[in-house]
């Protein structure tokens, strides 16, 4: 029983540890759902269906009420006295209510045009809002690889205060047996001050960084959270797969939907109606009685001559396209000039990378001298760990090129869109 809750304890323990293990795909990924200006992108699609349905409602009947009464100081009348009827005088006075029902049969396809326009802008506004989600992934990895610095930096330390305490309990022992004088300690107690401040220093750095990466990618991260170091490979021969490059054919296309919006605009258009109503006069302005009249009838519409304004507008939908190429032709550029600069960096880092490691084992080497003369009393603690801090910087070099290096892949990365 005993080997069995001690089975589902490790079996919680890991699951706990395992849930405070943040991966920066993690991070990615989160910021596109929970970034504020990701919810736009829903907004966004409810508009544009509303703003279809009222599109799609001029298919259907429009209803019209009018009413309108008047006076006028004079009203035409023939003067004319025909035998056997009086003369006919309409009413200064005139009023009139009516409904007109008329539906649309033919709209030259402009309706049509109207929608797939409005899908098209749609398509594009999405796109531009994963255009500017995507700029936040070199923020993210900005603070990421920072959080991995200071993880990093935090071991190093701590093996680094574990030398020391060693060496202290050395010296001490040392100078108990009247080999070495009792200042010998001085220089390591300061090394170990000195220890103590990086820590706390690294410490608050961690907060203000883990508030910032908790709250720019809404993924719950806390101080004993622990961060996965990625490992990036760099494809010099894949093409820029950036939505940028989307967003560049779908506004091109969002242009074409206008054009064809545009060659329906002036198409003819037919529609029936017809209208019912109570007036005096009616439609015999020679009665002067309220009566009921209808008129049922076809309109036809045409816009021939626009004086060349429809035209204009193509032209400078062309230009526009014209724009958008010209915009697409220095993004492609710039970002070319951008994936060669961290070519070069990736490069130079892996070349500091190298050198680090050589000097490390030289100062190892330094250090197990320096050991041995601490120890017999030939050099001052002071000589020691000022060739213990150099290890220490030695180390810490190696161990920043290494995130460095890790980092500059991810924007090569990011920047490519791969």
């Amino acid at each position: 029983m005993k080997h069995l809750l001690f089975l589902l304890a490790s079996i919680a323990f890991t699951s706990l540890l395992a849930q405070n293990e943040i991966t920066i795909e993690q991070c990615y990924q989160s910021a596109q759902t929970n970034y504020p200006l990701a919810k736009q992108a829903n907004l966004l699609s409810q508009k544009n269906d509303l703003e279809k349905k009222v599109l799609e409602k001029n298919r259907l009947p429009t209803f019209n009420l009018n009413a309108q009464g008047t006076y006028q100081s004079e009203v035409t009348h023939l003067p004319i006295q025909v035998p056997g009827f009086p003369i006919a005088i309409p009413n200064k006075g005139q009023y009139k209510a009516n409904a007109t029902v008329s539906q649309l049969i033919y709209s030259g396809g402009i309706i049509s045009s109207s929608i797939e326009a409005k899908s098209a802008e749609l398509l594009t506004q999405q796109k531009q809002i994963e255009v500017n989600l995507h700029q936040l992934n070199k923020q993210i990895n900005q603070i990421y690889f920072s959080l991995l610095l200071i993880e990093s930096k935090k071991e190093l330390l701590i093996s680094h205060q574990k030398q020391l305490a060693i060496k202290l309990k050395e010296v001490n022992a040392g100078i108990k047996n009247g080999v070495l004088v009792e200042s010998a300690t001085t220089a390591l107690e300061i090394e170990v001050l000195k220890l103590n401040q990086m820590n706390l220093e690294l410490n608050e750095s961690k907060k203000s960084l883990v508030a910032s990466l908790a709250n720019l990618t809404g993924v719950d991260i806390n101080e004993n959270s622990t961060y996965i170091n990625p490992q990036f490979n760099t494809n010099v021969l894949a093409s820029i797969q950036r939505p940028e490059m989307e967003l560049f054919a779908l506004q091109k296309n969002q242009i074409s939907s206008s054009e064809q919006l545009l060659a329906r605009k002036n198409a003819p258009k037919l529609s029936t109606f017809a209208t019912t109503g109570l007036g005096n006069p009616g439609l015999n302005f020679l009665d002067n009685t309220l009566q009921p009249y209808y008129m049922i009838g076809v309109k036809f519409n045409w816009n021939v001559f626009d004086w060349n304004s429809n035209k204009t507008e193509r032209k400078s939908l062309l230009i526009n396209k014209d724009i958008i190429t010209t915009q697409q032709e220095a993004f492609e550029l710039n970002t070319s000039i951008e994936l060669q600069q961290y070519q070069t960096e990736i490069k130079k880092i892996e070349g500091l990378i190298e050198t680090d490691k050589m000097i490390i084992e030289l100062r190892r080497k330094v250090i197990k001298t320096t050991e041995a003369q601490l120890k017999n009393g030939e050099i001052t603690s002071s000589a020691y760990t000022d060739e213990l801090t150099n290890m220490f910087e030695a180390e810490n070099n190696l161990t920043q090129h290494k995130i460095e290096l890790e980092m500059a892949k991810a924007n090569y990365n990011t920047t490519k869109g791969n």
